[in-house]
């Protein structure tokens, strides 16, 4: 898929904050601006909110780069400025719009360069969370959402109405669940690593999927599924829909006759189509929503006209004006007003739940794990999962009435689970002496999860072996030797087109004295490490006695990552959030 960027820091702004009176939002960002501005009074007195009947002196330019669904309204807004001689402290702006993709703005930002631009306005802030997240990215400051647009599944009419559309709803389990069960239902969807609408759905399916009995290995299922249909932008998702009505181009196979898309996007698309458009279904247990973050990028290298102009052009999109463009554009400016006409274009029609409230915010770490889910399923996995047996596994955890190993083999069931057939996973347990003089054992060999053999599939064995870990009574820590071992094992069976990693887990340091030193281990991990073949050590220090410090340069060698839990509850979460951030660097 080449190098891109995986949002695994993704916070609270995933989605719509809860509904308020008026989405007026832009008020939050005038203050913000006004502050980096040098203060609300010098900013008034210099007429930075006044209209001006011409243009007193050079106009201050205003370069933007906005998503691609957003630039068009954004350059209409800037043209009914000019027309109007809108004026920033007796300014004229001279607004210039860049449409750019939201994750290859981010990717810049986080890289740390210069911009060329003084504002971003992303279709998500889930994008601007991402650039937050790193501490050398160039500095972003979002100011508040100036539109909003739900997400939802859009369909060609033949295949809505053979659902029923409009008068049955579903939930986004089942809608995904009609695409499954039927070949003649195609549904594609943006790449969720590029796009925040594809994104909130895969977390929105895979959060629902898990409130339901085996909903894990469904999850898994329908991301699999949804992978093998996905394009690299919201924009090229639409070139997958049938051409025209005719046979031939509805019954292709390489046409999807529904897609994951936005209110927006749906909207555009029907304004152009010259057929039946698209209808669309808005899912009954709710909608996650693009929010479009009005952002200040590197505010400190902003003058005062720049900023205050930034400023004077924001507060005309929330200006009635500003918004009567960007809902002609099929952009909502009102959580609680919403447009028939609006709806009606972009396919929707009662009693779809289309003026439901916004979905709660999507939290970090659900986007983490979808993400995680998502990048072991596209790839399909190799994955050799190593795990600590010494005597201290046992102690036990607080508040849970289990022991560490107890806690540790349910995160291990609950991470197979998402696994599906195609992977490879495999696992070896270690402490120290445990099969002769080394300090590790294989328990199950690193094959394929759907291979049987005798009465079972390797997914039945390693469910077993995962079951009946326990600790060693009084074995230590053999935590070198079992490492370079294990990583010798995993390289030299490298498989091609794979994600291959090793996930290494252990509560304690090592406490083999006649093993390979640390610097000789972190020595040979190097040598073994090559870029074309990669495989990351994602190495997991399991409570307060492990060494963080140790895990994080032993992983490093590798090209991997060093974690720490206190609570082991969270090392399911932690593995795909750690396989998410190894995919990101292994993709060339």
């Amino acid at each position: 898929m080449g190098r891109h960027s995986l949002p695994d820091a993704y916070g609270a702004g995933a989605a719509d904050p809860r509904p308020r009176a008026r989405r007026r939002t832009v008020a939050i960002a005038t203050v913000l601006v006004l502050t980096v501005a040098a203060g609300t009074a010098v900013a008034v007195r210099g007429g930075l909110l006044s209209f001006g009947s011409s243009c007193r002196d050079n106009a201050v330019p205003l370069k933007i780069a906005a998503s691609p669904d957003m630039a068009p309204a954004l350059r209409a807004v800037a043209e009914h400025a000019r027309d109007r001689n809108i004026t920033s402290d007796g300014h004229c702006i001279a607004v210039t719009v860049t449409a750019r993709e939201s994750y290859k703005v981010a990717d810049a930002l986080r890289s740390g360069n210069k911009s060329d631009v003084q504002a971003w306005v992303p279709d998500s802030a889930l994008w601007v969370n991402r650039v937050s997240g790193e501490s050398n990215a160039t500095r972003v400051t979002a100011a508040g959402s100036v539109a909003s647009s739900p997400v939802g599944v859009a369909m060609v009419p033949s295949a809505a109405k053979s659902l029923g559309w409009p008068e049955k709803t579903y939930t986004w389990t089942e809608l995904a669940g009609a695409a499954l069960r039927d070949d003649r239902l195609r549904l594609g969807a943006a790449d969720p690593v590029r796009s925040a609408a594809g994104l909130l759905a895969l977390t929105q399916l895979d959060t629902a999927a898990a409130t339901i009995k085996g909903g894990d290995t469904q999850a898994a299922a329908m991301a699999k599924t949804l992978s093998q249909r996905t394009s690299a932008s919201d924009s090229q998702v639409l070139d997958t829909l049938p051409r025209d009505s005719s046979g031939t181009e509805q019954g292709n196979p390489q046409r999807n006759q529904a897609l994951i898309l936005s209110e927006q996007s749906a909207f555009a698309y029907n304004s152009s189509a010259g057929g039946a458009g698209l209808d669309l279904f808005y899912p009954k247990d709710g909608s996650p929503r693009l929010d479009y973050p009005f952002t200040l990028v590197d505010e400190s290298r902003l003058n005062t006209d720049t900023s205050r102009a930034a400023l004077r052009f924001m507060t005309l999109l929330g200006e009635s004006d500003g918004q009567r463009i960007l809902e002609r554009y099929g952009f909502r400016t009102d959580d609680e007003k919403v447009s028939p006409a609006l709806v009606t274009k972009a396919g929707g029609r009662a009693p779809q739940p289309f003026a439901r409230a916004a979905l709660e915010p999507t939290p970090a770490k659900a986007v983490d794990e979808a993400l995680g889910t998502w990048t072991i399923t596209v790839q399909s996995a190799r994955i050799t999962t190593v795990v600590d047996a010494s005597a201290s596994m046992a102690q036990p955890v607080p508040g849970t009435g289990q022991s560490r190993m107890d806690v540790t083999r349910a995160s291990l069931l609950q991470a197979l689970a998402t696994f599906t057939s195609e992977d490879e996973i495999g696992l070896w347990k270690f402490s120290t002496r445990l099969d002769g003089d080394r300090d590790y054992r294989v328990l199950v060999p690193t094959e394929r999860l759907g291979d049987r053999k005798g009465n079972g599939t390797q997914r039945d064995r390693l469910s077993a072996a995962f079951s009946s870990l326990s600790p060693v009574p009084n074995g230590a820590t053999g935590l070198y030797d079992t490492t370079l071992a294990a990583y010798k094992a995993a390289t030299s069976s490298y498989v091609k087109g794979k994600f291959n990693a090793l996930v290494l887990l252990t509560d304690g340091v090592n406490q083999d004295p006649g093993s390979i030193s640390r610097s000789a281990l972190v020595t040979q991990l190097q040598k073994l490490t090559d870029p074309q073949r990669p495989v990351p050590l994602i190495a997991i220090a399991v409570g307060p006695d492990a060494d963080k410090a140790e895990v994080q340069e032993i992983a490093k060698a590798t090209g991997g990552s060093g974690q720490q839990v206190n609570d082991p509850t969270q090392i399911h979460s932690v593995i795909l959030r750690a396989i998410v951030a190894a995919g990101s660097q292994s993709q060339g």
